[in-house]
């Protein structure tokens, strides 16, 4: 059974991008060359999300937070699903 589109799912598309004439399909913030993995890269080495958008002065700080939220609510959906 397909589950209907969420809202995340549309929040997540007005932020990331893909294509293959830019960067091979690498998931990119829209509207720039940014590859989300750069974001999560910055916050595992733990540099803060201000260096990650000094770095990257084309990523707009909500769309950096947005995307945040949406791995968030990602990680939690599975947490839920994980059997006990």
């Amino acid at each position: 059974m397909l589950k209907p589109e969420t809202t995340k799912t549309s929040a997540i598309d007005g932020i990331i991008t893909r294509s293959r004439e830019v960067l091979s399909g690498t998931p990119v913030f829209k509207n720039t060359r940014v590859p989300v993995k750069n974001l999560i890269d910055y916050l595992e080495a733990g540099d803060s999300l201000n260096a990650f958008l000094d770095d990257f002065p084309s990523v707009k700080r909500e769309q950096a937070i947005q995307a945040l939220e949406a791995a968030k609510e990602t990680l939690l959906e599975k947490v839920h699903e994980y059997p006990h």
